[in-house]
Order: structure tokens, then sequence, then C-alpha cells
């Protein structure tokens, strides 16, 4: 009961945080708008040309952005508690990878042409090709390391492949549409992107929940685990369909975004007493707060050309990552 309370307040303060950052974040673009004029806009009661600026252009950004940095702080959070790999993320199985290459095809061919849905539906199709795979392999009882093996193959071959298509690219502009897509970004999304990548994110987030109580079992190892009731290969199964699922989503609508994945879990971690069964909810709430800020924080810089949310993801991310593997290493040696 005690460690439940703690839970519930720390996910409400989470999202309390992250509701306050979007909020925040229709106040800033490079549109100049007034406070009040944005808080009318926002409850539909002011200039119509303000309206669309704030309802949809900047409410959908912040959205996109918060979803992703939550389906990635997720799908971080039970990797590392899957492989018992601090380093892991929603990349190591090949699935972001995956997901871009989806993406990468749907331009290059100029499929998007089709419609605003082709974009997102082909980084779904592509991240659920590796998931296809993972599960496959998962099936036959391999261990975690060769399961890893097959996901660092897997990302290598995809992102081949995409550096085949860019090298390939026709004209300078299919090719900057490719680069700018894969630097990561969430400008210029709407509801209609949301709508398409938020069931694929709830169906991945149903099925990994469950395994979160498993999780714990698994850090005393597989045998024991084993020992203790836990089926390794369903909880195996299940987290790689679920983490794929949110992986591919947010690939979908945010294109390739890194370090959000790795580091969030590890944020979250000491204020969970280092529980990876109760790591998962945390994690995502912490991810989706910073994914937000830092696309405020892009909104607010004064740069003529604004820089690429992944960017800005890796330029914060990177360092912090150093910092919390230095400060392990330290605690290793002591």
């Amino acid at each position: 009961m005690k460690y439940l309370l703690q839970d519930i307040r720390l996910i409400a303060l989470l999202t309390t945080v992250g509701i306050a950052i979007i909020v925040l974040s229709l106040f800033f673009g490079s549109a100049p708008i007034m406070a009040g004029d944005t808080f009318a806009a926002f409850f539909a009661s002011g200039d119509a040309r303000v309206s669309i600026i704030v309802n949809e252009i900047r409410l959908p950004r912040s959205l996109a952005a918060w979803f992703t940095g939550f389906a990635l702080g997720a799908s971080g959070a039970a990797l590392q508690g899957l492989l018992r790999n601090p380093l892991s993320d929603p990349g190591v199985l090949g699935v972001s990878a995956s997901g871009a290459l989806g993406a990468t095809i749907a331009i290059y061919f100029n499929f998007v042409a089709l419609g605003f849905w082709v974009l997102p539906v082909f980084a779904i199709l592509g991240a659920l090709m590796a998931t296809l795979a993972l599960a496959l392999f998962s099936m036959r009882n391999v261990s975690t390391t060769r399961l890893i093996l097959v996901g660092i193959g897997i990302s290598s071959f995809a992102g081949a492949l995409i550096s085949l298509v860019m090298n390939l690219a026709p004209t300078p502009f299919a090719l900057a549409d490719l680069v700018n897509w894969l630097f990561g970004t969430v400008s210029n999304r709407s509801m209609n992107d949301l709508g398409l990548a938020l069931p694929f994110m709830l169906i991945g987030l149903i099925i990994l929940l469950p395994t979160a109580r498993y999780l714990s079992a698994l850090t005393l190892g597989e045998e024991t685990a084993t020992t203790l009731g836990v089926d390794i290969r369903k909880t195996q199964l299940l987290i790689i369909v679920g983490t794929a699922l949110l992986t591919g989503a947010s690939v979908a609508l945010a294109g390739t975004i890194g370090f959000v994945g790795i580091v969030a879990p590890h944020l979250a971690r000491p204020w969970v007493h280092h529980d990876p069964a109760r790591l998962i909810l945390p994690s995502a709430l912490l991810a989706a707060a910073m994914l937000t800020a830092s696309d405020l924080i892009i909104r607010i810089l004064p740069f003529n050309q604004e820089l690429r949310l992944g960017v800005v993801a890796a330029l914060i991310g990177a360092p912090a990552f150093a910092i919390i593997a230095a400060r392990h290493a330290n605690l290793g040696d002591s």
C-alpha cells in the first residue's frame, strides 16, 4: 500500500508537469500572440485565425511531442527490464530503424502524395515487419543475448537500406525531405496524424503493462524467474510486440528520436526504488515531459532555421546519459 500511494503521487506529479508544459507551449511559436488571445483561442472564443494557430498547429504539435516521449519512455523502461541492460532503448531491437525505413520508402517513391496518412502507415508497417521477425525468433526459444544480436542485425540492415535510398535520391529536394524527416520533428503535425498513431500506441501499452509484474523476477535471472512461475518466452514476446507498436507509432508521428528512451528510465528509477515492475509509467510520463519541454525550447531559441526535435533531444540526452553512466560506473567501483 505504501508503494502504491507513492506511485500514485509520482504519476500524478509527472502528469501535472506534462500538462503544464503542454499548456505553456501554446503561448510560444513563430507567430507572436498575446497571452489573453491564446487563452481565448484555446476556449474557442477568440479570433478565428488565432484559434487555428493555437488549436490546429501548436496544440497538435505539443501533443505529438508528449505522446512520442510517452511511447519511447515506456518502451525503454520495458526493454531495459527485459534485457537487464541499462543501455537498451527502443532502437536496440531494430524497430525504430525499420519504421524509419518504411517512412523513407514512402517519401522516396512519392507515395506521400496519396494522402497525409501514407507516411505514418508505412512507418508503422516497417516497424511491424521488424516485430514479426523478432516475434518469430522469440518463439524459437532463443536467449535474450541472441535476441539482442538479431535486433542489432535488423537495425544495421534497415540503416543500410535507408542510406541506399538516400544515395539514390533523384533530386536534392527529395534528399532534403528524407534528411528532414530522419532528424525527427513534430512540426506541422495535425490531429489526423495523432489519430493514426494513437491506436497503435494504446494497443502497445495494453500489451506492455501486464508484463510489468514479471520484470522484478527477471532481475534475478531467467532460471530463477522460471522457478518463480514466470513464462519467459511469453513475457519476452509480449514486451517485444508491445514496445514495437509503441516505437513504430512514435516513429510514424515524429520520425527518429534518440536517447529519450534510455535517459528517462535512468532518471525515474530512483523514484521507484529501482523496481523495474513500477518503472514503466513513471518513465513514460517523464520522457513525455522531457520531449515536450525540448520542443518548447526549440520554439524559444532565436534561430532563423528551426532545429529538429531529434537533434535537440540528442544534444540534451547524450550528455545526460554520459553523466548517468559515469555515476553508475563510480558506484560500481566503490
